[in-house]
């Protein structure tokens, strides 16, 4: 899809077939295919994860930004890298499972390691203990990253350090999302971690479902590791 027929409606009809996609293979064969024109096609649909991301991460963080490693997962073409350089972060590492997409991470210049991953079937390649924020944006929802896997964006953080998620809260989503808090709320009362912020935003991205229309609404969770 060219930047000229860079419509909602083409937009809308790029996002629904993805859901065709069931496989593992499938899926990261879709997002191989959308990693050119990811970034202007998440900008007509308005798309606000990565900067309310961002900004939960920002005004929570009282450590130094110069010195502070991030771990991405999901980085895609790293959007959310970018909200948090204004911020003040600069040193990141990001993971994904679509090589198109690490390939367009690497070329934005922000990242110091990419690794390539498929989250949920193979441990994250990193260091249990070593980040000073872990952030996932956009992955945690139905078909996508299991809910289990949070238990290894928390093993990567360092103790004292933040773990930031989101996910969409539409219908579609709506088992996922209460399964999600279910765990994040175990692993709190594991002692683990504790939560700092959940912040539920009505105007999270224009919806492509059919039976949806408007923006559907989303959630932006912040944990600090115990």
């Amino acid at each position: 899809m060219s930047a000229v027929t860079n419509t909602f409606e083409n937009v809308k009809a790029v996002i629904l077939s993805a859901h065709k996609s069931t496989t593992s293979a499938e899926k990261v064969n879709f997002y191989n295919s959308w990693a050119k024109n990811y970034d202007q096609d998440v900008a007509v649909l308005d798309y606000r994860a990565p900067s309310l991301a961002a900004n939960s991460i920002s005004s929570h963080f009282s450590g130094d930004r110069d010195a502070a490693v991030v771990l991405d997962v999901a980085c895609g073409t790293g959007l959310v890298a970018k909200q948090m350089k204004r911020h003040g972060f600069c040193h990141f590492v990001g993971i994904d499972g679509s090589e198109a997409m690490l390939e367009s991470a690497r070329e934005s210049g922000l990242y110091k390691d990419l690794k390539q991953c498929m989250l949920g079937e193979e441990p994250l390649p990193v260091q249990w203990g070593y980040f000073d924020v872990v952030v996932i944006v956009g992955a945690l929802s139905v078909g996508q990253v299991p809910v289990g896997a949070v238990r290894e964006f928390c093993k990567s953080t360092k103790p004292g350090g933040y773990v930031c998620m989101t996910t969409r809260s539409n219908r579609d989503n709506v088992d996922y999302k209460a399964a999600l808090e279910r765990e994040l709320k175990q692993m709190e009362e594991e002692g683990l971690w504790t939560c700092v912020e959940v912040a539920e935003v009505d105007d999270w991205e224009r919806a492509v479902s059919e039976l949806e229309d408007g923006y559907i609404s989303g959630a932006v969770y912040l944990y600090k590791k115990m």
